[in-house]
């Protein structure tokens, strides 16, 4: 045979043995593939609407780790980490073999290990599938699975894991982790200092925690500044002035924010690794601040609610569900925004709204605060005395217990809770027994969340929104007709921020309202401006009473601090719309000047005229009043019954002077839905609702 075929079935066998050999070393991956799956638990997050975090969960090991990807981390850091830990990272399979051949020279020349060759690939090896000695088997297994890990992964996907995995002392894992706890801040931005602390505490991550072993950090950090590498990433002179930042000697608590929302989204859904909410981080902290530090001014056993809403998208920015979820003596784990409890004084300016809304009254008419009997129901005052004859403006601003009562009494109960279902709200009555006058005080059930998504009507110009959870319910608008028409709103707001702030609060331009329940058992404070509602409850998670207990003492400061420290800029609330105005009581109709009711509860009638009815345009009646055209034609408006003079009123506007005529004519502003009303000189009134086309 010759030497050339000799080679030839040389070369043949090697080609067919190195064959064989990748193919048992392809087989010996699959069967034996590294265990990346359990790189996949990572603690759940609770993020605000903005991806900030506002609250973590640890791994089923107790482990704070966080899942941290490049995105996430300051590209100078990593730039320094791939210079000291691993500067052939993007070039080879896993392996560095020419560190791995400069560690054994040293090693020989020096007796000792002077610098490893772990990549970072192996290190990720080690932390997914942790090696119990430092045996050369263990670091061979590490190698293998590193070239394994190499064949599977992207550069990028590596260098996620290590930023997630790798360990910095006690229970803290991952980059953001760390950040969170040494320097309060996300990874986003380091310092050169930060940055070089955070590189050096993986490598013996339980000897170098600064927060047990100050020195030895110092001493490690200043290692990786001093490296050539790294200077020159860095550049000399910022590696220098980093030696001197001092570093953190205390290790801080990891935001642990709207613990009610997070655990209500958990038990939704507790295999999720996220969870989105609407709510804004800034507002949360500072509306647990004030619960916080307002619990602890009020004494044992009362707990504070809080809950602030966008009132056009119905989003739920800040909520707090109690003065602290961990204290037991507050029955801090209940969420109290979801708690039904009787809202007090609350409700009142709804009723004051329809009053305006149907032309019973004006800000300035007058209505007697005197003992009044409806039939056997007898509303007291607050402070039990009497204001006597008071206009309707400072009956709501003095939350006066028996104007309100007659004005519901003649607005009509069940007509108010229709309104709240316009809001799809539905406050829980007395078991077995219909809507009462009571409901006006009090007398029945709601939480701190309807109440919010009520008054987001006041906010929106008579539509409210549908609020959500925080996490799973959609807000959105809600269809249909306003709660309120918009001159009654307006009249409501006009009236509320007129209402004088607590002691030591600055006035703020929001509107609001204060209520007490029934034994001094419930203080509320609700006030917006021009887009937020915040709504405050203070009281027992047992409903046991509290002497001392009202919503202007003691829920109102917190609702002016809240807003203060929500960091949310105040907005205006609504301009006026047309035709709204305050009008003084020496213009007012005759028939508005006074509100009257005779002893029975009922608004004063004559057995002489009928009450006044309007006769066209009928109820619902669709006018094609040439809308489409631009140019409206007048609407002719005729009435029966009813003793002269007439005042008409278009959506709470007044149209013209007092007329004695059953007859009128009306030029609408525009097109759609409009609700018209007729007052005679008793007071007594009618209203119809038409569709201008």
């Amino acid at each position: 045979m010759s030497v050339q075929k000799k080679l030839a079935i040389a070369g043949l066998a090697g080609i067919l043995i190195a064959g064989v050999g990748l193919a048992l070393l392809d087989a010996a991956d699959r069967a034996y593939p590294p265990p990346l799956d359990r790189a996949d638990t990572v603690s759940a997050e609770v993020r605000d609407a903005d991806g900030q975090l506002l609250r973590a969960f640890a791994t089923p090991e107790g482990l704070w780790r966080l899942k941290t990807t490049a995105a996430d981390v300051d590209p100078q850091f990593l730039k320094m980490l791939v210079a000291y830990e691993d500067r052939r990272f993007y070039t080879h399979a896993g392996v560095d073999l020419q560190a791995i051949g400069r560690a054994a020279i040293q090693l020989v020349t020096n007796g000792h290990i002077v610098s490893g060759a772990s990549t970072l690939s192996m290190q990720v090896a080690r932390l997914i599938e942790p090696r119990q000695g430092r045996s050369l088997s263990a670091k061979l297994l590490q190698m293998a699975r590193a070239l394994q890990i190499e064949r599977r992964l992207s550069k990028k996907q590596i260098l996620d894991l290590y930023l997630t995995h790798a360990p910095y002392g006690g229970n803290l894992e991952g980059v953001r982790a760390a950040s969170l706890a040494y320097f309060g801040k996300e990874p986003r931005r380091l310092t050169v200092a930060e940055a070089a602390l955070l590189v050096a505490l993986p490598q013996l991550p339980e000897k170098r925690r600064p927060d047990r072993n100050l020195l030895t950090a110092e001493a490690a950090r200043k290692r990786v500044l001093e490296r050539v590498a790294v200077a020159e990433t860095v550049g000399e002179g910022e590696a220098a002035r980093a030696e001197i930042v001092p570093v953190p000697s205390r290790r801080m608590q990891l935001p642990a924010l709207a613990a009610h929302v997070a655990e209500a989204a958990r038990r939704k859904d507790l295999k999720a690794l996220q969870y989105q909410t609407t709510l804004k981080k800034q507002v949360q902290e500072g509306l647990e601040a004030v619960a916080r530090a307002s619990a602890l001014k009020l004494g044992p056993k009362l707990s504070i609610a809080m809950v602030m809403a966008d009132a056009e998208t119905g989003e739920i920015v800040g909520e707090v569900g109690s003065a602290d979820y961990f204290d037991t003596s507050r029955s801090g784990w209940i969420d109290m925004t979801r708690a039904s409890r009787s809202p007090g004084s609350t409700l009142k300016p709804f009723i004051y709204g329809l009053a305006f809304e149907e032309g019973l009254v004006s800000q300035e008419t007058i209505i007697e605060d005197r003992p009044a009997d409806f039939f056997g129901y007898r509303p007291r005052n607050f402070d039990m005395s009497y204001q006597g004859d008071v206009t309707v403006r400072e009956a709501l601003q003095l939350s006066l217990n028996v104007p309100a009562v007659k004005l519901l009494d003649a607005v009509n109960p069940a007509k108010l809770l229709i309104r709240f279902r316009r809001a799809q709200v539905r406050p829980l009555l007395p078991p077995n027994e219909t809507p009462g006058l009571a409901i006006g005080l009090g007398g029945l059930g709601i939480t701190l969340k309807d109440l919010v998504q009520l008054y987001t009507a006041l906010a929106n110009r008579g539509q409210p929104v549908q609020i959500g959870d925080g996490v799973n319910d959609q807000p959105g608008k809600i269809d249909g007709e306003g709660m309120l028409d918009p001159v009654a709103v307006w009249n409501v707001a006009d009236i509320l921020s007129g209402v004088i702030p607590p002691a030591g609060a600055p006035k703020q331009g929001i509107a609001y309202k204060t209520g007490t329940s029934y034994g001094y058992r419930d203080a509320w404070s609700i006030g917006y401006d021009g887009r937020h509602v915040l709504g405050v409850w203070v009281g027992r998670p047992d409903n046991g009473a509290v002497p001392g207990l009202t919503g202007y003492g003691t829920a109102a400061p917190i609702l002016f601090e809240g807003f203060a420290k929500s960091g949310i800029a105040t907005t205006p609330l609504s301009r006026a719309p047309s035709g709204a105005m305050r009008i003084a009581q020496s213009e007012l109709p005759i028939s508005q000047r006074r509100f009257a009711i005779n002893p029975s509860g009922l608004l004063a009638t004559s057995g002489r005229e009928p009450a006044p009815q309007i006769v066209y345009p009928p109820e619902g009646a669709h006018v094609d009043l040439g809308a489409k055209n631009g140019e409206l034609s007048p609407l002719m408006l005729k009435l029966q019954g009813g003793r002269a003079p007439f005042r008409w009123l278009a959506n709470g506007k007044p149209l013209t002077d007092l007329s004695r005529r059953r007859t009128n004519q009306w030029i609408p502003d525009g097109g759609g839905y409009s609700k018209l009303t007729v007052i005679d000189a008793m007071g007594r009134a009618a209203s119809v609702g038409v569709f201008v086309e």
